[in-house]
């Protein structure tokens, strides 16, 4: 069954994905568009049912105020305003509606149905792509992290054999996961997986290299780099799977809201690029992600794995990378992750990893005095990734991790919990 859509256009609006949520609570699909989207674009959307005009203070962008286009009212839509008083609309609000005014709107006035569900959804993507791939082939990067993994499962039971994926083993991996991605998907799932070591190829290119933007950036069209050179080598290669998730596109900045941070896959994509994107998940949020996946049959261990972002540990190695404090980095994190599972927190803790500054600190080790580095512990719980709280660890679990990692791992003396909520802070570090 095709879902039936709601429209939110981006008017400014700072609660976009606040209300893109609410509505699909209510068992109806939605999703966010600028609000200068074309109307040939908005009328080939398909199964439209309403538009909502989002509002709100980011409604003047660099002097001017942005305005939804006259036209856009003569399609015949139903339609309401949040916080957009140039609207032409009947029915406006000032704030962003409550339960029952949506109710009222989606169900009375656009005559929606309820349904949003992970089967409707998957069933709308696979015809998508269908349609959008054709009998050509899609390059898609296989990390093994829950985005890839989710994509990888839906783009196989859209195009089966077409699909061609490569991991790329960049060095910026946590200890053992290349390892881990080729007994999975290539040993068990019997995936067509192309692998590729390219970790002497990506710290020479960021050799140096402090700017977080510019480490990201490198990363991303280096990767770009390396798909294109596989591609190459095969035929029909036309479009480039990624598994782009909604907090990526919100992060990386919109045309009325400013950037967080680039995303790999989105801000550090290179203007060469010679593939076209497939990106079926990039409407969904994380915890949608998750749900996207067991309905499509991955092991629940699969679906509920670590997040981990595209740059690896590349983010979370601060400043320029050094070999010593990336190892530090990854020997760190895989402790911390073998402590968390003893302690149960595995499966309560939504993501928890390790970084090191580019700074050292004076500490004693054998009656001596050094300068080290540093291993900072950041575990937090969060529901879609917007927002985020810190997990409040027992001290003797904290205890634990610190004493191992203190005598475990070479040039550390000093270890550090991160109380930082999101905001002000973001997830990652850089």
């Amino acid at each position: 069954m095709k879902q039936d859509l709601i429209v939110i256009l981006d008017l400014g609006g700072t609660n976009n994905t606040v209300l893109a949520r609410k509505i699909r609570e209510l068992g109806v699909y939605s999703e966010i568009h600028p609000h200068d989207i074309a109307l040939d674009a908005l009328k080939a959307l398909e199964n439209v049912k309403g538009v909502i005009l989002n509002g709100g203070e980011n409604r003047v962008v660099d002097g001017q105020t942005v305005e939804v286009r006259p036209d856009l009212y003569d399609l015949g839509y139903p339609m309401i305003s949040v916080d957009y008083p140039q609207s032409k609309c009947e029915t406006k609000f000032s704030v962003l509606p409550g339960k029952e005014e949506l109710k009222k709107f989606l169900f009375e006035d656009c005559k929606a149905q309820t349904n949003w569900n992970m089967k409707n959804f998957i069933a709308d993507q696979v015809e998508l792509v269908r349609r959008q791939v054709g009998d050509k082939k899609v390059l898609l990067a296989l990390s093994g992290g829950v985005d890839s993994s989710v994509v990888a499962a839906l783009l196989i039971k859209a195009i089966g054999q077409q699909l061609v994926c490569v991991h790329v083993n960049h060095g910026l991996m946590r200890k053992n996961e290349s390892e881990s991605v080729v007994e999975v998907f290539q040993n068990e799932l019997h995936a067509n997986l192309i692998y590729v070591d390219a970790v002497e190829r990506f710290l020479g290119k960021l050799k140096d290299v402090a700017d977080p933007e510019q480490k990201r950036k490198i990363i991303g069209g280096e990767f770009i780099r390396v798909f294109e050179e596989e591609a190459r080598k095969l035929e029909g290669i036309e479009f480039l799977g990624q598994g782009t998730i909604y907090p990526d596109i919100i992060e990386s900045g919109t045309k009325t809201a400013k950037m967080v941070k680039s995303h790999h896959n989105v801000g550090g994509l290179p203007e060469d690029l010679k593939f076209e994107l497939v990106e079926p998940l990039k409407q969904l949020f994380k915890d949608e992600v998750r749900a996207c996946g067991l309905e499509l049959g991955l092991p629940y261990e699969m679906v509920y794995r670590q997040p981990f972002p595209g740059p690896g540990l590349g983010v979370r190695c601060l400043g320029a990378i050094t070999r010593d404090r990336l190892e530090a980095v990854r020997e760190s994190d895989a402790i911390l992750r073998e402590e968390f599972a003893r302690a149960g927190l595995d499966k309560k803790v939504w993501q928890y990893f390790t970084v090191v500054p580019d700074f050292k600190s004076v500490g004693m080790k054998h009656h001596e005095r050094v300068f080290e580095h540093m291993v900072i512990i950041r575990a937090i719980n969060t529901v879609d990734a917007m927002t985020a709280t810190v997990e409040k660890v027992d001290w003797d679990v904290l205890e634990r991790i610190t004493n191992r990692i203190l005598g475990e791992v070479p040039n550390v003396n000093r270890v550090c919990y991160d109380m930082s909520p999101k905001p002000p802070a973001t997830i990652e570090f850089e």
